[in-house]
Parts: C-alpha cells; structure tokens; sequence
C-alpha cells in the first residue's frame, strides 16, 4: 500500500532540483559552493574544511547545532575554539558580559568562521539578518575562510522572497533567545508577543543588520588568493 503521508523522497528530488540551480548561480559569483544530501555527510565535509592548528569561531546558528558541528568542534583538540555562545545547562552564556563581547571579536577575526544564514536565493546571494553584526560582519571581512551551512529549505526565488523569508522566521528566533537563552528586554518586543514582524523600532530588536552578499571579489594585493566563502546547502529541512 503507498504510504501517502511519506513525502520524503518528493522532498529530496526537489531540494536536489533547486540546490542544482542555486550552487551553480554561486559558482558564477565566485563563490564556493555545493550541495550535501543530508546531515551526516555535511558534518563531515565541514569538518574536512578546518585545518589542524586552526583559530575557529562562530555566529550563532541552530542549524549549526543540528547538523552537529558545534559538539564537534568544542570536543576537537586539533583547533583553538572561540565559542561566545556556550550556555549552561540553564541557557546562560558561560562568559558573560565583557568576555562575551572579546569572545566575539576573536571569533569574527579567527582563521575559520562558521555561520548560517537566512536564506539563499536561486541566482547564487546570502542573505542574512544579525541583531549586533557579530554574524554577518565576517562575511564581508576577516577570516582566511568562511563556511555558511543552509538547509535546502532556506532556498528561495529572490531578494524578495528572502525578505519575506526572514520576516516570518524572525519571530521565532525572538521566541528561541527569550525561552532558550533568558534574554532580558524581549518581552518587549512585539513580535514576541503577537508572532508577527511589524518593523518595530524597539532597542531590544534582533533585526538591526541585513546584508546580501552577491559576490565575491579579490581584493588588491592578495596574493595566492582563494575564495573566502564556502556555501554548504543541505538537502534537509534546517535552522529557522
């Protein structure tokens, strides 16, 4: 009998149909790119991706977490670890405060920075949207190499549509940090309460930095150059 609640394959013909597209869009803009059909095999291919001896930070990310990188890379003894976002079993940061802020600094200027991203449009752009900037400034600048993972259900058409993206999954980042992570102030925050983006002006708001990267270019002088961003796109359903 066909199970007609299992739409499982359907789902991963698809997402390989549209991360085709997307990874060879990225290639065209100089950047990295390829596509991993499950979890599994992109922890791997990210941790081929780190060199022994290497400095490695990180933006917060859930799709990090689920893919299983993070529990890697705190147990590997192989890299110097920046890891601002190390929370106690209570969800508050191991080193608040002052630390907190240099751990981010070190982080965004280390050899290696890993990231997601909140969405990946079809022509081959990130865009991605950052409460401070701690996530979305190393993609300008900084590390040697930055590896930015995305579930396939990150993909979308266009600029548009990845703004629409970032509008409905904003709220629920908001609902993760206020019962996850005890952040004072977001209760605030409308969408925190009605589940909907209103634009709100509130100093309290994760949405302060949106930025699109469109490309990659050289920049004058560099010498041995090797595109910095590596976009991993993940045949799972992942982050928010």
């Amino acid at each position: 009998m066909v199970d007609e609640r299992n739409i499982q394959e359907e789902r991963r013909s698809v997402f390989e149909n549209y991360a085709e597209v997307t990874v060879t869009n990225f290639q065209k803009r100089r950047i990295n790119a390829q596509y991993v059909p499950n979890r599994e095999e992109a922890l791997s291919k990210v941790l081929d991706l780190i060199p022994s001896g290497a400095t490695v930070g990180w933006g917060d990310s859930v799709t990090l977490h689920q893919v299983g990188v993070i529990s890697k890379l705190r147990e590997m003894k192989s890299i110097q670890l920046f890891d601002p976002f190390e929370r106690d079993d209570e969800g508050y940061l191991v080193v608040p405060g002052p630390g907190h802020l240099e751990l981010m600094k070190k982080a965004a200027t280390a050899d290696i920075f890993l990231t997601g991203t909140n969405a990946v449009t079809m022509d081959g752009k990130l865009v991605s949207i950052d409460a401070i900037g701690n996530r979305v400034a190393p993609l300008l600048f900084g590390p040697k190499r930055v590896i930015v993972v995305a579930g396939a259900n990150k993909i979308v058409r266009d600029i548009d549509e990845a703004m629409k993206r970032i509008r409905i999954a904003a709220p629920l980042n908001v609902k993760r940090h206020y019962l996850k992570h005890n952040f004072k102030g977001l209760e605030n925050v409308p969408c925190m309460k009605t589940g909907i983006c209103v634009d709100c002006r509130r100093p309290e708001r994760i949405c302060s930095y949106i930025v699109v990267v469109e490309a990659e270019q050289q920049p004058l002088g560099a010498v041995d150059y090797l595109p910095r961003i590596h976009v991993m796109i993940i045949g799972e359903e992942l982050g928010l």
